[in-house]
């Protein structure tokens, strides 16, 4: 009876501090981008919630900048506690233009992601350095009821397109389960950039064929990032192909002061 008692208490003392430790650790939230969906963050959020990170991915509407901005910034309003903000691809605009303040957020991650400036838009900033060879992939925009146009990946080119280091039948499945994007929001400018106001930190892939490899170099130098990793090989969707790599910076950014 007294060494069930003390595997008991042994037990509920590990718990309390396994919660301990959750508590004393950011939230990460993660925001996907376009063409993609929460689950493109599995790898990330499984090696993050296996370190005891609590973890929010939340379900970007792909539907403009400002309401997709909005709706992120209303999520972290409800998280209690500091928080790194992470997005990828279109999904760092979104951070970008985040109201930061009255939240928790300490840090931002851009995976693979777009940092704009005041005033730009995805489509402005691809121009700059006009590389990428993602319009050559789309398929004819689908109208929606409100006016907006949809974009989509074309099945038979989203796995040279968008997801080049992964396996084709994951990319195949990937490319059916892609959320399209306005092209609206791809036009939408951003407003005050939230990377101004708080330590970044930036990684993509060297093979990224949506954002040149040079793009994310230029935006990464313009924010002041506290480091730039370029990933040898590494497509879009660094985040799926390399989740190690991404979960530990995102822990090297929750480490932040």
């Amino acid at each position: 009876m007294k060494n069930l008692l003390s595997s008991a208490a042994i037990v509920a003392s590990l718990l309390i501090n396994q919660n301990a430790m959750a508590a004393s650790k950011p939230t990460i939230v993660l925001v996907h981008g376009a063409f993609a969906e929460s689950a493109s963050w599995d790898g990330v959020a499984a090696k993050l919630l296996k370190d005891g990170y609590p973890v929010v991915a939340v379900a970007n509407p792909l539907r403009g900048l400002k309401f997709d901005s909005d709706y992120v910034s209303a999520a972290l309003k409800s998280i209690d506690g500091p928080i790194v903000l992470v997005g990828h691809s279109y999904g760092g605009s979104v951070i970008t233009d985040v109201a930061v303040e009255g939240t928790n957020v300490k840090s931002l991650v851009f995976v693979a992601g777009l940092a704009p400036e005041n005033g730009e838009s995805a489509d402005s900033l691809g121009k700059k350095f006009p590389t990428g060879t993602l319009g050559e992939t789309l398929a004819p925009p689908v109208v929606q009821p409100d006016g907006k146009h949809d974009l989509y990946i074309l099945q038979s080119k989203f796995w040279k397109q968008f997801a080049a280091d992964v396996p084709e039948h994951q990319a195949a499945l990937m490319g059916a389960e892609q959320r399209p994007v306005t092209a609206e929001a791809l036009n939408d400018p951003s407003g005050d950039p939230s990377w101004k106001k708080l330590p970044s930190h930036f990684i993509y892939g060297t093979a990224d064929k949506n954002i040149p490899p040079e793009l994310h170099e230029f935006m990464a130098k313009r924010a002041g990032a506290k480091e730039t990793v370029g990933v040898k090989g590494a497509s879009h969707v660094v985040m799926i192909s390399h989740p190690d790599q991404v979960s530990a910076m995102i822990e090297r950014a929750a480490a932040d002061k």
